[in-house]
């Protein structure tokens, strides 16, 4: 088991009762964004934020990559042309409402941000209710090499789509958040934001390459979002990740981390027990000044 796919799993506290209310039940639905992934139970009931589509366009779309037709959420301000472009990078839950929910909020931001499914030449992972399971059957198998060329083909739909591809970046969430800093190193963005992503661990033949032997590769900054109580992701990795950055391309020099002390891995997952608001609402003015900062202001 990886660490990313450990947190993930440490941050579902048991206990809570099933009995939460019909805005937080387990729905397993065909279409992304809609419920939540059965292996993330439990679910809070009360502190999820919601935020509503109107005045956006929002909805799953297709774009595709290599004869494969991959699937993505996206929300926009509608009718606006030449906005700035945001990726959107999942947990291990997959796009679910919580990753939907995220570009609504970057969309009333005045960002077209788009949530690709990224595991979906390898499975569902709204229809597992095994964490581990889920973690050996389908996010392992799945290639950081098909993930940046289905970043790669997010870009261009967005550019098709009213988004402006000379700003884009980047942003995801504990498997997202390595995933960031790997498509900084790759991609065409100009600014990424990580958080809680795994920064280095064991190398297998589809993950062949981790965020710290990356450094000299870098291409946009990177802002690093981590818990101080995160006991997966310890704060001596993020210690030997700022001191690699100094070492690296001019882009790894400018990357900077916040450390929340208090919090735990996965502390913006506001579904989740592991949530805490405070560090997730000032994580998220930090992401959009580093956007702003960066070049991809609305």
């Amino acid at each position: 088991m990886r660490d990313d796919q450990q947190q993930d799993l440490k941050a579902l506290v048991p206990g809570r009762s099933s009995e939460e209310g019909p805005t937080r039940r387990l729905a397993l639905q065909t279409a992304l964004g809609l419920g939540y992934a059965a292996a993330a139970t439990p679910l809070m009931a009360q502190t999820a934020i919601s935020t509503p589509a109107d005045g956006l366009t929002a909805g799953e779309v297709h774009f595709t990559v290599n004869g494969f037709k991959v699937p993505a959420y996206r929300a926009a301000p509608a009718g606006k042309k030449n906005v700035p472009v945001v990726l959107v990078i999942s947990e291990i839950f997959g796009v679910h409402e919580y990753i939907a929910d995220t570009c609504r909020r970057l969309a009333r931001a005045g960002y077209l941000a788009i949530a690709p499914d990224l595991y979906a030449r390898q499975g569902d992972p709204k229809t597992y209710t095994d964490i581990a399971k889920l973690m050996s059957e389908l996010v392992s198998k799945v290639p950081d090499e098909q993930v940046m060329a289905d970043l790669d083909g997010a870009v261009q739909w967005a550019g098709t789509q009213g988004g402006d591809t000379a700003r884009v970046a980047i942003t995801g969430f504990c498997w997202g958040g390595r995933i960031t800093w790997l498509y900084a190193a790759h991609g065409p963005v100009k600014a990424g934001v990580a958080w809680y992503g795994r920064l280095e661990g064991a190398k297998t033949a589809l993950q062949p390459r981790h965020p710290l032997e990356l450094v000299s590769s870098l291409k946009a900054p990177v802002l690093g979002l981590y818990g101080g109580q995160d006991t997966g992701i310890p704060l001596e990795s993020v210690e030997r990740m700022r001191e690699a950055l100094k070492q690296g391309s001019a882009a790894a020099k400018a990357s900077e981390f916040v450390i929340y002390p208090e919090a735990p891995h996965a502390f913006h997952a506001d579904y989740r027990p592991s949530y805490r608001e405070q560090a997730a609402r000032d994580g998220w003015q930090k992401m959009l000044a580093w956007f702003n900062k960066n070049g991809v202001a609305p």
